[in-house]
Order: structure tokens, then C-alpha cells, then sequence
């Protein structure tokens, strides 16, 4: 009744899961969202979870653009044909352009200091969530996920990343807004020519104004899979942890040491494990084989501020620094890519290519000097113990413990013997 209370009386959630997504508070760069809306308004306010601010935006950025020609003028702009900009602009269609624009930086960069004041507070209350939905329409659970394997399906088809996050309103609009985009830009037909190496069909069949749409809404939809998923990981951890906690931490176990020496007469498994499902299963298949649960101790371990990874695996939630700045110079880059490749041989579409290239590995080299980490991460490649089990059994029960753990992928197994201690 009283935790019923409890959860009565919270004000605030870091996260709600719902059969559409995962909506969740978490610290973020107030000037790193300002940019994305910068970029293309409405993807700050995507990347907030505003969505429907952001899609009104989104689309209001499109109508706008689409009239006054703004995306040609920046093109004619960017090459140095500035009559032709002038020409080319509609100009009370421009005017009214920059009132949005600049709107959707300063909403998006006062929503996000906002939002990290709500989520210091939220994570005081410390609010329980439901991990699991299930209804008619489908089935969404809290999971390890792979930050690589969002980041790759994301750069081979924009929102599939966002799909297999099961981020199914953002992963809608990104895939719908990409058909559109690739569509009108002629983006497909202008790929095969380049491919083919006739780059002047390749810059004849593109559009300018729809091909200049192309980088933000690329580097957004990677950018946004790889944060909600190093984001997603560690919101697993934390619930997993509140889970340990209230139902294996049983005040009146038996622990191995009492008053400073061996228990006598005792005997002990202990393992070390990752965040992840096959600990529950573990546990689960423990008890099910006769080990009371009161006799299960899980104690999740608090971590040192970490070291900014590499790369991010399913298993760690370091590391967004770097993918920042790499995701933004590559976007800035792919754009001047795609404008100058009209006048320059290779065509848009590679010159794109390498400057998406260019951006990341320059954001990515810009980052590993600064924070000074290289040397130290690339040998930090193994495996981080998250949770300790320490489980008091007797002798007939200790292969079945130990080969539970090990085939639910225990970091590490020990024995503790005291039965010989009187």
C-alpha cells in the first residue's frame, strides 16, 4: 500500500514505454540540439522527443523553403554567384522564413535546458517504470541494443535505425520524409550515373533544392539511433539495478563474513555480471531448481565517471562526445560536398560521400586529441562486471549453480568454502 502511494505521489518519470517508443528524460548539450535545428528546424525538437513541435517545424521548414528558394540561393551563394541568389529568392517568402528559423534555435536550445532541469529532478524521485507493453498492436520491452548496429542500418537506410530501436513515430516520419526527399531530388538516378562514372548526367537529373535537404535528415537519423541507443542501454541498467535491488537484497541473508570473520559452516557462489537478460535468466533458473530466493544476494556495482569509449558497445554507455562533433562536421561537410560537386568533376554524390568522410573522421581525430583518451581506450576492450551475485548453496547444489551461471554468460565464477570452518 504504501509503495502504491509512493508511485501515486511522483511528479515526475525519467522515461514512459509505450507500444510506439520509449519517451525519455537525459541529460543533453543545449548547444548541440540548437545546432541540429540550425541544421534543419524541427530535428532539435525530434531529438527532445517534442514531436509534434518538430514536426510542425519540420514541415513548416519545407513549405517556407520550397517558396522563397532558399536552398537554391544558398547554392548560387556558396559558388560565388551572388546576382543569380538575388534573383533567385523570393523575398517575402524569405522574410517570413527567418522569424521560424531562428524560432525553432531558441526553442529547442531553452526546451533542452528546461527538459535537464526536469530530468535532475526526476532522477531524485527515482520513479519506478514499467518495463514490458504487450496490447493488439504489438509488443515493446526495455533491451540491450547494439549503438553500432543503430549507427550502421541508420547510414544504409535513414530510420531503420530508429525501427530497430522500436522507435516507431520518429522511425515514420524520418523513412516517409526520406522517400520524399530521395524522390524529388532524383537522388537514385544521379547514383547510378555516378556509379557508372557519367557524372554530367549525374549533376543534370539532380535537383538542387530537394539534394541540399539530404544532409541534415542523413545526419540526423544516424545521429539520433546511435544517442537513444547509448541512452536506451543505460536506462536498462538503471531499472535492472532498482529491480536487484527491492527483490534480491534480503535483509536477513546469510552473508559470507559475519563480524568480521568466515561464517563457519558455509558455502558460497559468487559471479560477476553484465547488465543484461541472461542475469535474470540466471536467477531465474536458480530458484527454479530448488534455491530460495532469499538465499540469492545481487548487489549492482556504482561505476567511476567512465572514460570516453571509442566506440560504444551493447554493453557500455560512454562515448557521446565523440559521436557529437563527428555526426555534425560530417553533416556541415556532406553539404559542401554535394554543393561543390556540381562544379567539380566527380559530381555531388561522391564529392558528398567524401565529405561525410572527411566530417566524421575530422570530428572523431578533433575529439580524441582533445579529451586525450585514445591510448588508454583502444586497449579497454573487455568486459565491465555491472552486478555481483553471491549465492549461499550446499554441495549438491553447487555444479548445477555454476553451470547455470556460466551458460547465462557470468563474467566470472569463485567458490567460497567455509564448511570446514567450526
Amino acid at each position: 500500500m504504501m509503495k502504491q502511494d509512493q508511485k501515486n505521489k511522483t511528479r515526475r518519470q525519467i522515461a514512459y514505454l509505450s507500444i510506439f517508443g520509449i519517451t525519455q528524460l537525459h541529460l543533453r548539450n543545449p548547444w548541440i540540439i540548437a545546432w541540429w535545428s540550425a541544421a534543419f528546424p524541427g530535428l532539435g525538437h525530434l531529438l527532445l522527443s517534442k514531436n509534434v513541435r518538430g514536426f510542425l517545424l519540420f514541415g513548416w521548414e519545407v513549405f517556407i523553403n520550397v517558396k522563397a528558394h532558399i536552398n537554391q540561393g544558398i547554392y548560387y551563394s556558396f559558388i560565388g554567384e551572388f546576382d543569380k541568389a538575388k534573383d533567385v529568392l523570393n523575398k517575402e517568402w524569405m522574410l517570413f522564413y527567418v522569424g521560424t528559423y531562428i524560432f525553432a534555435i531558441w526553442d529547442s536550445y531553452r526546451s533542452t535546458v528546461d527538459m535537464n532541469n526536469v530530468y535532475k529532478l526526476a532522477a531524485r524521485e527515482d520513479a519506478e517504470i514499467q518495463p514490458f507493453k504487450i496490447s493488439t498492436l504489438g509488443i515493446n520491452y526495455l533491451d540491450k541494443s547494439s549503438p553500432f548496429h543503430a549507427f550502421l542500418w541508420s547510414a544504409l537506410i535513414p530510420g531503420s535505425g530508429q525501427l530497430y530501436l522500436h522507435r516507431i513515430i520518429t522511425a515514420a516520419f524520418t523513412i516517409i520524409w526520406w522517400i520524399v526527399i530521395i524522390y524529388f531530388s532524383k537522388l537514385l538516378p544521379a547514383i547510378h550515373y555516378s556509379f557508372l562514372g557519367q557524372f554530367e548526367q549525374a549533376k543534370a537529373v539532380l535537383d538542387i533544392h530537394w539534394t541540399l535537404n539530404i544532409p541534415s535528415i542523413y545526419g540526423f537519423s544516424v545521429y539520433d539511433a546511435y544517442v537513444n541507443t547509448v541512452e536506451y542501454n543505460k536506462l536498462y541498467n538503471w531499472e535492472q539495478s532498482k529491480f536487484l535491488k527491492s527483490q534480491y537484497q534480503y535483509e536477513n541473508f546469510n552473508m559470507p563474513v559475519k563480524n568480521g570473520k568466515p561464517r563457519s559452516g558455509g558455502m558460497y557462489i559468487i559471479a560477476t555480471f553484465e547488465y543484461n537478460s541472461f542475469l535474470e535468466l540466471a536467477i531465474t533458473a536458480i530458484q527454479m531448481k530448488g534455491v530460495a530466493k532469499e538465499r540469492i544476494l545481487a548487489a549492482p556495482l556504482d561505476k567511476r565517471g567512465g572514460e570516453i569509449a571509442l566506440f560504444d558497445t551493447m554493453h557500455r554507455s560512454d562515448g557521446l562526445s565523440l559521436i557529437d562533433l563527428a555526426a555534425m562536421l560530417g553533416t556541415i561537410f556532406m553539404l559542401f560536398g554535394s554543393i561543390y560537386g556540381f562544379a567539380l568533376k566527380w559530381g555531388p554524390i561522391w564529392w558528398g560521400l567524401i565529405g561525410l568522410g572527411f566530417g566524421c573522421s575530422l570530428g572523431f581525430v578533433i575529439k580524441l586529441i582533445i579529451t586525450k583518451k585514445y591510448s588508454k581506450n583502444r586497449s579497454s576492450t573487455h568486459k565491465e562486471s555491472d552486478v555481483v551475485l553471491i549465492i549461499e548453496c550446499n554441495q549438491n547444489e553447487l555444479e548445477m549453480i555454476k553451470k547455470t551461471l556460466w551458460e547465462n554468460h557470468a563474467l566470472g565464477v569463485s567458490k567460497l568454502d567455509f564448511t570446514h570452518i567450526t
